[in-house]
């Protein structure tokens, strides 16, 4: 039996564990100690939703090793918990007692203790527990500490009443911000980072009882309470009880205003006090008021602190603030031109407050709430998999909302900007509408689907209180070994041109006068410049072959391939880019690699300067960090080559305190940063943030809705290329019986890819949708399915096979970090079983092509299924012909990997399928040769010069199909170059000259 199951009750525990392990409390009625771990082995080493003890960490090398070591002086029993660590950026290990299970109530204690065997080294050790909500994962977290400043064992007391609550981690919490401890699923132990290190504990057990003072606890309704001038402001106090049990004893507040920014006359001074009596109910709430004055004077925001004095009970962890909103002055009327408005506040603000506006945290770095006032930020951001608890669209905007409270109380009241990595969909928050990744986009050809994703997206992450998406990714991937490849739209920069009607899609017109709506938000072009060009092996970031690394190219190259789309992307008036952590080295100019983040030439010579990019540069997260040179030479040569706002996830205080000291010794003018604030309020001023911080939640009842995932599903349906099809196997008819295998055929997780969820993406049910197998049973008739094609094969007409990669983001994808283009053994096998068995469709689920080698003989039909997103059902569509296989490659899709780099243009240039190849469906291809081609190619010449782009590109796409007829799957060198030369030409509106490439591959045939 698991120790874990004995502990839902104290007294049962004490009565079956060994009079040795339950020993009397000090205090005279005390409950007995009750042990919590042994580390004798009671407790498995296991992974939630399982009970035990698991470790985690920021990357892969971040969490520590643990094991249970004999030692003959451990402090209790024959073994303790022993572990090594080497940690960057934060790992640490838990004990979840339970998952769903029932928790534990340990309420009747005074606190926790364990044993630790100390190094001496002056490291903080960082203690949480896990208390109330759902369950183990969906919890508030209180957390404290202790330093090891010792040698030897010490056993470790921790009152409970040393636990704060964690604003960070859980900012929604999901239930009432009380350390109640009659909910307790585990305990967290959080290890120092930046050197290596090993510790020892044993021991954890539960020791005293707890007084009134520890069971019950007085908060405020809000940390803030902003207030017009004249009214009054309302505060709650609020009386809560473990366990929600009536006051034992009564519980008095004193309370009085006094300091702050306001003076006397701008308030009526209250003061006095309260009583709880005793028998009050958990929960009530007790309403102080706070009359201000009106007067003439047009002011900044002034604060009235309420100070709260309580006996009986814990106090308040910080002293609750009534804010006179700032008023009458020009930069808060929404009448005046912004430039006016920006400038007007920009004269008023202080270097400090510049500062902090051009400072970006991570929300879950935050230390305390009060930071964001504390400091003057100016944005926070979720990473990847940095979500609120619940993961919920309501729990989104109430988090969001808490954070633009606390700037309330700032004294311009200068509103946060949020960001989010929205880059297939709402893709962090759970039940959003995920869409296909932007290398499906890219396969649709259709610049109109490219808007409707964005504006679908846009709509979701509004609702959820965010006005700002780090989105689109405008990199022209050149090499699939790159991870991020299927962040990019293809390998040819007009295809990525033209897929940038997702900018109106998530911003609205150009002008930006739509951005104050509640159904957009400001985008970002990333990542500037090239990085998409990066080369094999020149990574110097870990494991990394590829990512972050140095793209090397002529200034024509860089203009032509990397460059063009962002002329196209400030054209369209995108608010903000994104530099790369790339390097840049220019052949030619003798500088070598530049990390772009350093790139004064590029950021303000180019992009601010020739392209005449009015909006603001944000950095990467913590890409200052990779810069040479010390902290300091890290913020001044950053913000010197036009950084905006810095994405300073950890170290935010570090950041505006090194920035100011830069300032001040003139090293950073203050010219550079006004320029940089007053691009920063601008936006802030279209976004209508002033005039309403909040989230607007009308639209929240879209979020996943049928309309919207309707689009999804289009999208995914047009994203399907067709690569073979012998036969006429597809599509499929409702009449016959399919057979269907594969590893990502019912996979949500897998077909939805990286940035979904969590960063990294994940396998299996991560978020409703429907999976490609899903879509299949409901558009076709009889279905068998075995995902390792080991059921009866025997008596089907076709089979599906649904295969290709397991998520990844970023460097932890490139070949060579763990990844190929093969298709896995398990995946290579279901697919030699069935297409051994009957006739065949295999489709591949991946970011990138996969090599399909000497299986493509045996296939009857290859589709390249990208990454669809949540509605595989738009998959199941042009299986079975609900609508028309249409969607062209948008990268080149390779025989082997030897080959890559490969790209449309190259001069030597033999693809498995060439760029721009697809067949189609329910769709006649032309008939005739070469006279129908000499026919197309007037008629499309005569559409060029006629303006007509529509009947232009229609033209190209008939001889296309005729030409693709011809040739069928003898795909070779003198084929494939014409081809995808075609398709770039056609991009680029030279309709004629591509029928006449096309002309070309069709005579080589």
């Amino acid at each position: 039996m698991r120790r874990t199951a004995l502990l839902a009750c104290a007294a049962l525990l004490t009565g079956l564990l060994p009079l040795a392990t339950a020993t009397t409390a000090s205090g005279a009625g005390d409950p007995a100690t009750v042990p919590v771990d042994r580390f004798e082995g009671e407790v498995p080493f296991a992974n939630p939703p399982a009970g035990g003890i698991f470790t985690w960490g920021g990357d892969t090398d971040d969490p520590p090793t643990l094991a249970l070591t004999a030692r003959d002086d451990a402090p209790e029993g024959e073994k303790v918990l022993t572990g090594t660590y080497d940690i960057s950026g934060y790992g640490g290990f838990t004990h979840d007692f339970a998952f769903a299970e029932p928790a534990h109530d340990w309420s009747a204690h005074e606190g926790i203790r364990l044993w630790w065997e100390g190094r001496n080294n002056g490291r903080k050790i960082a203690f949480e527990l896990k208390d109330g909500g759902a369950n183990g994962e969906a919890s508030e977290l209180w957390t404290t500490s202790f330093t090891d400043d010792f040698t030897g064992w010490k056993q470790i007391e921790i009152p409970f009443t040393d636990f704060t609550y964690r604003t960070d981690y859980q900012p929604v919490g999901g239930i009432d911000q009380v350390l109640g401890l009659a909910e307790v699923w585990g305990y967290a132990v959080t290890l120092p980072a930046g050197a290596e290190g090993d510790f020892a504990m044993d021991a954890v057990e539960l020791y005293g009882g707890a007084d009134q003072s520890q069971r019950a606890s007085v908060r405020t309704g809000a940390a803030v309470y902003p207030v017009r001038e004249g009214g009054t402001a309302s505060v709650g106090l609020v009386v809560d009880t473990t366990g929600s049990a009536p006051l034992g004893e009564p519980v008095t507040v004193a309370y009085e205003t006094a300091g702050g920014t306001a003076s006397g006359a701008d308030y009526t001074a209250v003061k006095g006090e309260y009583t709880f009596p005793a028998g009050t109910a958990s929960g009530t709430t007790h309403t102080l008021e706070v009359p201000t004055r009106k007067d003439r004077s047009a002011e900044s925001a002034e604060t009235i602190p309420l100070k709260l004095t309580v006996t009986g009970a814990k106090a308040p962890t910080e002293t609750p603030q009534v804010v006179i909103d700032a008023h009458g002055l020009p930069y808060l009327d929404s009448r005046l031109p912004e430039k006016r408005r920006v400038a007007d506040l920009l004269a008023r603000m202080s270097l400090e407050e510049k500062a902090g506006q051009m400072t970006q945290a991570e929300r879950g770095a935050l230390t305390d709430a009060g930071d964001i006032a504390a400091y003057d930020l100016g944005s926070l951001l979720s990473g990847g998999g940095s979500t609120p608890t619940p993961n919920t669209p309501g729990a989104w905007a109430k988090m969001i909302d808490g954070f633009q409270l606390r700037a309330r109380a700032t004294r311009f009241q200068i509103p946060l900007i949020y960001g989010v990595d929205a880059v297939h969909g709402h893709n962090n928050v759970v039940g959003a509408t995920i869409m296909p990744h932007n290398i499906g986009i890219g396969a649709t050809r259709d610049p109109g689907i490219a808007y409707e994703t964005g504006a679908v997206t846009a709509a979701e992450v509004r609702a959820t209180g965010i006005p700002w998406d780090f989105a689109p990714c405008l990199c022209v991937t050149r090499d699939e070994r790159w991870g991020r490849s299927y962040e990019s739209f293809g390998e040819d920069p007009a295809l990525v041109d033209a897929m940038e009607t997702v900018i109106q899609g998530l911003q609205g017109r150009a002008d930006g006068r739509d951005l104050d709506r509640g159904d957009k938000v400001l985008a970002t072009a990333k990542h500037f410049v090239a990085d998409g060009g990066t080369e094999y092996g020149s990574s110097s970031n870990g494991s990394y072959t590829i990512d972050q690394g140095i793209t090397k190219v002529t200034r024509a190259e860089l203009e032509a391939v990397h460059l063009a789309p962002y002329r196209t992307a400030v054209d369209r008036g995108v608010g903000t880019v994104m530099p790369s952590y790339s390097s840049l080295d220019l052949i030619g100019d003798d500088k070598g690699p530049v990390k772009m983040h350093a790139d004064a030439d590029m950021i303000t010579g180019v992009l601010k300067g020739r392209l005449d990019f009015e909006g603001f540069v944000i950095s990467d997260w913590a890409a200052i960090d990779q810069l040479p040179g010390d902290y300091a030479s890290d913020v001044r040569t950053s913000v010197n080559a036009g950084l905006d706002m810095i994405m300073v996830p950890y170290a935010y205080r570090d950041f505006r305190t090194t920035l100011l000291d830069e300032v001040r010794a003139g090293r950073i003018s203050e010219r550079r940063i006004d320029d940089a604030v007053s691009r920063i309020l601008t936006q802030k001023f279209r976004l209508g943030l002033f005039e309403q911080p909040y989230a607007d939640t009308g639209g929240a009842s879209k979020i996943g809705s049928a309309a919207h995932r309707a689009v999804a599903r289009k999208a995914a349906a047009e994203s399907q290329v067709l690569l073979k099809n012998s036969g006429g196997l597809l599509p499929l008819k409702r009449s016959q019986k399919v057979y269907v295998a594969g590893s990502n055929a019912d996979d949500i997780g897998n077909q939805s890819g990286g940035w979904t969820i969590t960063w990294q993406g994940g396998s299996g049910d991560i978020t409703p949708g429907t999976t490609v197998l899903e879509g299949i049973r409901e558009a076709g008739g009889e279905v068998t399915w075995s995902k390792d094609a080991s059921a009866p094969r025997a008596g089907h007409d076709v089979g599906v096979v649904v295969v290709g990669e397991t998520p990844y983001a970023e460097g932890v994808g490139d070949i060579g970090n763990g990844h190929d283009l093969e298709l896995s053994p398990a995946d290579q096998a279901a697919v030699d079983k069935v297409c051994a068995a009957m006739r065949c469709a295999v489709l591949i689920v991946s970011g990138r092509p996969q090599l399909v080698g000497d299986r493509l003989g045996g296939i009857d039909a290859l589709v390249a299924s990208w990454l669809p997103g949540t509605e595989g059902a738009g998959v199941a569509d042009v299986l079975y012909g609900r609508r028309p296989f249409s969607g062209q490659l948008p990268v080149t899709w390779p025989k082997s990997q030897e080959q890559l780099p490969i790209n449309v243009g190259d001069a030597s240039y033999d693809p498995q399928y060439p760029y721009g190849w697809g067949l189609t469906t329910l769709t006649r291809v032309p008939e005739g040769g070469t006279l129908t081609l000499k026919a197309l190619g007037l008629a499309a010449r005569a559409a060029e010069r006629a303006g007509a782009a529509e009947a232009g590109r229609a033209l190209v796409t008939k001889a296309r199909l005729l030409v693709q007829q011809r040739i069928g799957q003898d795909v070779t060198a003198s084929v494939a170059k014409p081809f995808a030369e075609a398709d770039h030409l056609l991009l680029t509106g030279r309709y004629g000259a591509a029928v006449e490439k096309l002309t070309v591959a069709y005579k080589a045939a």
